[in-house]
């Protein structure tokens, strides 16, 4: 039997091969236009298809709902597509940043819809926020399918133009050149420097310490997420052709805008159901870096199935920054407390400098 993702039509080349085959029976067709196809919808089965969001004739949508097909129509007025196929771009989200500024990019857009909607109580509106968010799950597991990957988790508070900022780039960089698919909370500060380490990963070391210095002219996306997003675009566009990492952010802090160095980026509503994806996805283990009360709950939320090995083996944790994890914020003891006498404990472990991490993350996904 057919999986389902082998039914999935995301774009018109798909649609053409299948239609081509003669039937559209008991596929799924994401957000396609398919206003100048009706004659193909009109020669083909379509008994148990389902079109999520796509625009037809109106002759194309009876017939295929006379077939038994269901048709989700696209929703008018809103500022995301609810049934994308595919994970966002840095120019997705960010479109418009250069003329017109960030509050014009669909990323804003979006966000500013989800402070209207999130507390008023509208069936429809929280609908269409599941809908996005599991559309964009499918899209992650697809797009990870053969990856290993390792998940960097720090502050947002971390400033382009400071060492700690340049170690977490070098980190991202590291990894990414053994072949590791970089994943991180997908913003600003520790997880934008991961994701440009990885973006460099493919080009000359030089480029690195380059784009660091292009990017301390913007400090951080305070006061102005525009200045700071127009730096990220400016070193994007003078090195178009780096490599690819993983972002996951959510619009639930939306204040903190997404990185443009992932070049995948899966934009949640959700936050929980983020920042639990983000975590079950990382089967390479994760390096956490000094953080406040979001990158804590990550240790912990990570902690908790490597304790009770819900999904099979512990993977590796790595803390970085002795001080940080045991004297401002001492989750280390208690982290080494929860692991004793479990598998776990073999897979924990507590560096001094950030430049360690990637030989105890090494070490830790051999131990047995």
């Amino acid at each position: 039997m057919a999986r389902h993702h082998d039914r999935e039509i995301h774009n018109h080349r798909e649609f053409a091969a299948a239609v081509a085959r003669g039937s559209l029976v008991g596929h799924r067709i994401q957000s396609l236009d398919l206003t100048d196809h009706t004659f193909a919808l009109l020669s083909v089965a379509t008994t148990g298809a389902v079109f999520l969001g796509c625009e037809m004739q109106p002759e194309a949508a009876a017939k295929v709902r006379a077939d038994g097909a269901l048709v989700f129509p696209p929703v008018p007025d809103l500022p995301f597509d609810p049934y994308r196929a595919l994970l966002y771009s840095p120019d997705d989200l960010f479109a418009g940043v250069r003329a017109e500024g960030y509050e014009a990019t669909p990323d804003a857009l979006a966000y500013a819809w989800f402070q209207r909607t999130k507390a008023d109580g509208d069936i429809f509106a929280s609908m269409l926020r599941a809908i996005h968010d599991d559309a964009i799950s499918d899209a992650l597991d697809e797009l990870l399918v053969g990856s290993r990957v390792v998940g960097v988790m720090g502050g947002h508070a971390m400033a382009r133009g400071t060492d700690a900022y340049a170690g977490a780039a070098r980190l991202g960089r590291s990894l990414a050149r053994t072949g590791l698919t970089v994943a991180t909370g997908g913003g600003p500060g520790a997880m934008e420097a991961a994701n440009l380490g990885a973006y460099t990963a493919p080009l000359a070391d030089a480029v690195l310490d380059e784009a660091l210095e292009l990017l301390a002219k913007a400090p951080s996306f305070v006061p102005s997420v525009t200045d700071w997003a127009r730096a990220a675009f400016e070193v994007r566009a003078r090195w178009p052709e780096g490599g690819d990492s993983v972002g996951i952010p959510t619009w639930f802090y939306g204040h903190e805008p997404p990185n443009p160095f992932a070049g995948h980026i899966a934009k949640y509503f959700a936050n929980a159901t983020r920042e639990d994806g983000l975590l079950a996805r990382c089967d390479g283990g994760v390096v956490f870096l000094p953080g406040a009360a979001g990158t804590v709950q990550e240790i912990f939320d990570n902690s908790t199935p490597n304790y009770y090995e819900s999904r099979g083996e512990p993977t590796p944790m790595v803390l970085v920054d002795r001080a940080h994890w045991t004297e401002r914020l001492p989750a280390w003891p208690l982290l080494r407390a929860l692991a004793s006498g479990r598998p776990m404990a073999a897979r924990i472990a507590l560096v001094d400098s950030i430049d360690e991490a990637p030989e105890a993350l090494r070490r830790l996904a051999g131990a047995t």
